[in-house]
């Protein structure tokens, strides 16, 4: 016999095939960049160092500058198999500058005549092999603790990655909106998570109702706050560069404002979907609760998860800053310094406005959560009973 599937099953599974369809279209999608290479006449290949020269390397304290020459063989590509001598040129930098030792894989760009390679250029040192060892330690132990569900969670990062890397930095360098398209994007990715982990029925419709409105506010203050704060675009690392590179019609400042609610928006999912699960969970146990009680069962547990998961964003945009909040203690500058700078103006943006997006979808998510999961005869709020009498 077979097997029909359920109405609530295909509500469940559709959304898994929704996201294959939409990572499989992604991979296809061109970015309209594939012919932007800043090398045309040269390879890009991996290299193993097999000897280093070091003597035109200059000491200056912690500076480090000149060149670096190695050895190498070539691995891969066009030149597979053959011996040359690499540069690996010092900045001064400790940044951006490397070093590398006897037995690293790098990878470098060849440059080349025809047949007749003319220069070798060392970029890094080859990280991928254990970059793709970390992901997969990561997508199996994600399985493991998670099942089915740790399995949805790896194709919603996979398009998570995709929509970001082949739809929004194309449409972003060709000069579109930043904040439409950072919204669309959004929203698209929000439903799209959301259901993965619901499947399409109400409780998906209520944490996208949150989410979405918590995403809305956060946009309007982070667009308020950046134009009061009086902050630029530029203030975001590398962003300059583009510029540079002969992209001056972008508008830093929007890409800026986007980044702020695209950056909460992970946050404020996480929130909507615990409140609407314990709703939910809430509804299962008492149908006939009254659907003003659910929302403010929804709302107690937002109270209790709010306190949290703002400290979670503060850590998150701070722990990268480290190093830079050590300068401003060693260097004994008065805090109120500190809280002008742009850099940290534009941090504490990020931060209190991501906050708010919290804040706000709490009360939207209950509420949504409420009244569509509530099957109760719906009751007017007691204070609200009171006021009429």
């Amino acid at each position: 016999m077979k097997r029909h599937l359920t109405p609530a099953a295909l509500r469940y599974h559709a959304p898994v095939a929704v996201c294959l369809l939409a990572i499989l279209a992604l991979l296809l999608l061109p970015t309209g960049f594939e012919g932007a290479l800043v090398y045309q006449e040269a390879e890009r290949c991996t290299a193993l160092v097999t000897e280093t020269d070091d003597s035109s390397i200059i000491d200056t304290g912690l500076v480090r500058s000149g060149e670096q020459r190695c050895t190498l063989e070539l691995l891969d590509g066009a030149f597979a198999g053959q011996t040359v001598t690499g540069i690996n040129m010092l900045n001064g930098s400790l940044e951006q500058d490397k070093l590398f030792t006897p037995g690293d894989k790098a990878l470098v760009v060849v440059s080349h005549n025809g047949d007749t390679i003319t220069n070798v250029t060392m970029s890094d040192h080859y990280r991928l092999g254990w970059e793709a060892v970390l992901a997969a330690l990561f997508a199996l132990f994600l399985i493991l603790f998670a099942g089915r569900t740790g399995v949805r969670a790896i194709a919603s990062f996979v398009l998570t990655v995709l929509t970001l890397w082949k739809v929004m930095v194309p449409l972003y360098l060709k000069g579109y909106n930043p904040i439409w398209v950072g919204l669309i994007l959004t929203l698209f990715l929000t439903v799209l998570i959301i259901a993965l982990v619901y499947g399409f029925d109400r409780r998906c419709a209520a944490a996208v109702s949150g989410s979405c409105l918590g995403i809305l506010v956060t946009c309007v203050l982070g667009i308020l706050f950046t134009d009061l704060f009086q902050i630029h675009g530029a203030v975001m690392s590398y962003s300059e560069s583009l510029l540079y590179a002969g992209y001056q019609h972008l508008n830093l400042t929007q890409i800026f404002m986007a980044s702020i609610f695209i950056g909460a928006s992970g946050a404020v999912m996480d929130l909507s979907v615990d409140i609407c699960s314990a709703v939910h969970e809430v509804v299962e146990k008492r149908p006939d609760i009254s659907r003003w009680e659910a929302a403010r069962s929804g709302m107690n547990v937002g109270r209790a998860a709010m306190g949290t998961m703002t400290t979670t964003l503060l850590l998150a945009y701070s722990g990268g800053y480290v190093a830079l909040l050590m300068v401003f203690m060693a260097q004994g500058t008065p805090i109120d310094n500190i809280l002008n700078y742009k850099y940290v103006a534009s941090e504490i943006i990020h931060t209190v406005v991501g906050s708010f997006g919290l804040v706000t979808v709490a009360p939207f998510t209950a509420l949504t959560s409420g009244f569509l999961l509530a099957k109760g005869k719906q009751t007017v709020p007691l204070d609200a009973k009171e006021a009429a009498e």
